[in-house]
């Protein structure tokens, strides 16, 4: 039996502001990428989700971000990388500090928004981000946009990355994902976000905007948790993958190195 991790952006409320079925994807994920606070949640609100994440055995990430509330993390903007390391790891320490409170430990780190698509393409933030989690936990996965070359470069510092795919965005041909901007970018047909998951996880393939399949490789696929339609695109990406004798399980964390 093959397998591959489900994981889902959650704790992306803010205050009185209320985003996301968490409580309904924790029954169907199994990763976690928690908001850091920098383009969505709060103190309370990652507490809160970390506690259920634990109660639900899921493995639960940090998702950090550019520093951007008003613009949910999708706006790319100009910050050195010696900067973006400081505010990666600041991010990763604070959800790694309330999920070790809580009797659980990290599992991974995911960027967020506009920095995990400009990680995946300059070297430069690559190279920062990566340094951000070698400092704080050198055990910590790493997960990345598949086929990009942040993979390689995680790889190379030490880190063990997860290459992620994602079953509710489309594809440009050169392996990249559509914008958000471009109406259609973001899947919300259950049916056919199961489809794509399926030829993810059992063909090694994804359909692109121009009609064709590329390769892809991947160990983990994402549900965004702000899709309108998560709930359903996750359970029926999950049915689908199961009845396919598909195993859903996050990958496992390395044991901590010896000193």
């Amino acid at each position: 039996m093959s397998a591959i991790d489900l994981n889902c952006d959650m704790g992306e409320s803010f205050g009185e502001w209320r985003i996301g079925a968490d409580d309904a994807l924790l029954r169907l994920a199994t990763s976690a990428n928690v908001a850091c606070g920098y383009h969505a949640g709060d103190p309370s609100t990652i507490e809160r989700t970390v506690r259920a994440a634990l109660q639900h055995r899921v493995a639960i990430g940090a998702h950090p971000s550019y520093p951007d509330l008003v613009g949910f993390g999708r706006r790319s903007l100009k910050v050195a990388p010696d900067e973006l390391e400081s505010l990666v790891l600041y991010q990763v320490a604070a959800v790694q500090g309330i999920v070790r409170a809580s009797g659980g430990v990290l599992h991974h780190v995911k960027l967020h928004g506009a920095l995990y698509n400009d990680a995946a393409s300059d070297p430069r933030l690559a190279l920062a981000a990566v340094r951000a989690v070698r400092r704080l936990d050198a055990d910590l996965l790493l997960y990345v946009l598949a086929g990009s070359p942040m993979a390689h470069l995680g790889r190379s510092e030490g880190l063990q990355v997860v290459e992620e795919a994602f079953a509710d965005r489309r594809y440009n041909p050169d392996g990249t994902l559509q914008s958000r901007a471009i109406e259609g970018a973001l899947i919300s047909d259950p049916e056919e976000a199961a489809a794509q998951a399926l030829d993810i996880a059992l063909r090694h393939t994804v359909p692109t905007t121009e009609g064709g399949m590329i390769q892809l490789e991947a160990g983990t696929l994402c549900v965004h948790g702000d899709n309108p339609a998560a709930l359903p695109v996750a359970r029926r990406v999950r049915e689908t993958l199961e009845s396919n004798d598909i195993e859903l399980r996050s990958p496992p964390r390395v044991l901590p190195r010896p000193c």
